[in-house]
């Protein structure tokens, strides 16, 4: 388990972490940046901030108020299901999806899809870890980048 929480809790870490993720999401040229459940939440804000453009919420299922877009995927020990708002004005916009981790692509997958149906186009995704061994990178059909990667 790769854990993100000492760069959560330290300022200069947090600041360097968001500074890097900003550098890199620049060349994707997004209109929006899509955090997916949760965590990737806590990264797609402040890069939207900084990179003058929208973020929108991709969620867990029950999550999101109002009619949504829902898409299935597949867990190591099940499936979840992930949500996208249909209000949402994705339509001809470029959005560069924003999570932690990739492991197997399964919630990334996921995401690209929900964008896709709700108009917009995937620039391509942004992890801070990639586990390597996992090849989630195959179940995903756009450019990825992460901070730090791992054979897994």
């Amino acid at each position: 388990f790769y854990d993100i929480s000492p760069i959560l809790e330290d300022a200069e870490l947090l600041r360097q972490t968001i500074d890097a993720l900003c550098n890199r999401a620049k060349a994707f040229e997004p209109d929006l940046i899509g955090g997916i459940d949760a965590r990737g939440f806590l990264f797609a804000t402040p890069i939207a901030y900084k990179l003058n453009c929208g973020s929108v919420m991709i969620r867990k299922s029950n999550k999101l108020p109002g009619d949504v877009i829902t898409e299935n995927y597949d867990l190591e020990y099940g499936s979840a299901e992930l949500s996208i708002q249909k209000d949402r004005n994705l339509f001809g916009k470029r959005v560069l999806l924003m999570d932690d981790l990739i492991a197997t692509g399964g919630s990334l997958s996921a995401a690209g899809t929900l964008v896709k149906k709700a108009g917009g186009s995937v620039c391509g995704a942004l992890c801070l870890i990639e586990l390597t061994g996992l090849k989630g990178r195959e179940k995903l059909d756009c450019p990825i980048d992460a901070l730090q990667s791992y054979i897994y």
